[in-house]
């Protein structure tokens, strides 16, 4: 369900990325501020970021098959990273390419309908809330909505960045207006790079959080017949999805069948908290004998 909820809110960004890219094109044509167009560049990156992501969380939701036996889950954390990377390369260094040389340019640019570029930037603060306002009650967010959550908020940020330099150039301070536009470009560098680095994080196998581990430890051990619990190996395969290996301790008497049985019981527990997830069950005996379940 969360997948689904995932792909609707992200729709509905992109059409609304769409709204915004267009006024703030046409405000910056209109006003010669480049903070606009500064945020009309980010959006752009945004409606190819976004549909990048949208196509990666419906891909995430396919079945596991004989190619990708624990799903598709991790295909929005490949799109979360490629989206970082689209924010520092395009995004980031095309705002400042345009920004730093403005900065250090003794003449004034001449702009124009001011009170239009500051009207243009609060309707956009108000239309990029509102699917802000929707993932942010969302309560669990797959790695695609995470990195678009992210984008929101850098969203709301660069346009309060872009408001503020161009209130500041109607007060007769120019300067302001490359000063806002590298502010922004700082925004999307930073987010960017936290962006990346948690994704990569998850492709190359992160663990769950160790009270996950004491938790299957704790219910493993719970059943009758488990002497110890141990080799307990866990990563995420995909959004909230993980993908966990624990060997248990029985005593050697028992037969394959019995050792069976409390594997199967330690299985069926086990399920209860690990979701969409699995959880192999190995059985070894007590005294180093081997009995497999």
């Amino acid at each position: 369900m969360s997948g689904q909820e995932d792909v609707k809110n992200i729709r509905i960004t992109l059409i609304l990325y769409g709204v915004i890219f267009g006024m703030k094109l046409a405000a910056y044509f209109m006003s010669g501020i480049m903070a606009l167009l500064a945020e009309a560049l980010h959006t752009l990156s945004d409606i190819f970021v976004s549909g990048f992501l949208l196509i990666a969380a419906r891909y995430s939701c396919r079945r596991a098959d004989r190619l990708h036996m624990f799903g598709y889950g991790r295909a929005q954390n490949v799109a979360a990273l490629v989206a970082a990377t689209l924010f520092i390369s395009f995004t980031c260094f095309e705002l400042l390419r345009e920004a730093l040389p403005r900065l250090f340019k003794h003449e004034t640019p001449a702009y124009q309908n001011i009170p239009l570029a500051v009207g243009v930037l609060l309707v956009s603060i108000a239309i990029a809330a509102y699917p802000l306002l929707k993932l942010l009650r969302q309560k669990t967010r797959g790695a695609a909505a995470k990195a678009q959550f992210m984008e929101l908020i850098n969203d709301e940020f660069g346009l309060l960045a872009a408001l503020i330099g161009t209130l500041c150039v109607s007060w007769g301070m120019p300067a302001a207006d490359p000063i806002a536009a590298i502010a922004v470009a700082m925004i999307i560098a930073v987010n960017a790079v936290k962006l990346f680095r948690e994704n990569a994080s998850y492709l190359l196998g992160k663990a769950p959080p160790e009270e996950f581990f004491e938790k299957l430890r704790s219910m493993a051990l719970s059943v009758p017949g488990v002497a110890d619990v141990h080799d307990i190996r866990a990563e995420y395969v995909g959004p909230d999805i993980i993908h966990a290996d624990l060997h248990i301790r029985v005593v050697p008497t028992l037969t394959i069948v019995e050792a069976h049985a409390i594997a199967v019981t330690v299985d069926g527990l086990l399920e209860t908290v690990m979701g969409k997830g699995m959880c192999q069950v190995h059985v070894d005996a007590a005294e180093g004998q081997k009995a497999e379940g």
